[in-house]
């Protein structure tokens, strides 16, 4: 299975993306993390890596090398979507070369690759790699595709969406938030691909949540877990480390029986 996790920025899609990428692992799987957020780098230290891996764009080429592909391509009359950049039919987590992937424990990390400086134009080369290497990505039946996107919905023109089995959205207690949610949904279904609902994120009242899922419920968007606000989320982010998190009983029931669901129908 590959799942996609998207959300505005600030939603703590990262941090709800770790919490599923654990989960996973103590249902027995393991976890294939594709990192395609081009502008956050906490992912990496957040999963308790000490460094990210060597970028995917390297391993095809180079940034420059793709955009001259995707050139060729536009030149020919080709769609983004149908382009072609890797070389390789079939992808597996073993087939990755060991500078490209980082192990730890039932994790094995790869990243498309980060903006770094001024002036270095689109990231349409990574929207590119990403999409092409989650299609021709084979997965074990002990692995799952845990896939965190960049904030907003730019992915939503690259095809992304129709490379993976669900989509994910991460809501926090704020109408952009909520709309943008809306529109994932809306991209998502449009382009075929499955829009498996909203994790609530960072709910400080019971108030709050029964305000921020109603609003959901209106536009028809499913709710499949609700997580309260961490303080030691917040301390862990502001210092730089692994996220160790206690959730509630309720929090951990909800989050294992998403995925068992999700496994049993992909």
């Amino acid at each position: 299975m590959k799942m996609c996790v998207c959300g505005k920025g600030g939603s703590g899609k990262s941090t709800v993306f770790a919490l599923l990428a654990e989960a996973f692992t103590k249902i027995g799987k393991d976890v294939l993390i594709l990192d395609s957020d081009e502008s956050n780098a906490s992912l990496s230290w957040m999963l308790g890596f000490d460094h990210p891996p060597d970028p995917l764009m390297n391993l095809v080429g180079g940034k420059r090398y793709v955009q001259q592909k995707m050139l060729a391509g536009f030149t020919k009359g080709e769609a983004e979507p149908a382009m072609s950049i890797w070389e390789l039919e079939k992808i597996t987590s073993r087939t990755i070369p060991p500078k490209n992937v980082a192990q730890k424990g039932r994790y094995a990390l790869v990243a498309t690759g980060k903006i770094h400086q001024a002036l270095e134009g689109c990231a349409c080369p990574m929207g590119v790699v990403t999409r092409e290497f989650l299609r021709k990505l084979q997965l074990a039946p002990d692995e799952v595709a845990l896939v965190d996107l960049e904030a907003g919905i730019e992915h939503f023109g690259r095809g992304i969406e129709n490379s993976v089995d669900l989509v994910v959205c991460v809501v926090e207690p704020s109408l952009e938030s909520i709309s943008l949610a809306a529109k994932v949904m809306e991209l998502t279904k449009a382009a075929g691909a499955l829009f498996a609902g909203a994790i609530i994120n960072k709910i400080s009242t019971p108030e709050q949540e029964g305000i921020v899922a109603s609003k959901l419920s209106e536009l028809g968007i499913p709710v499949i877990v609700k997580l309260g606000l961490h303080e030691e989320i917040q301390r862990a982010c502001l210092q730089g480390r692994p996220l160790e998190i206690s959730l509630t009983s309720v929090e951990q029931q909800e989050i294992t029986g998403f995925l068992d669901r999700c496994l049993k129908t992909s």
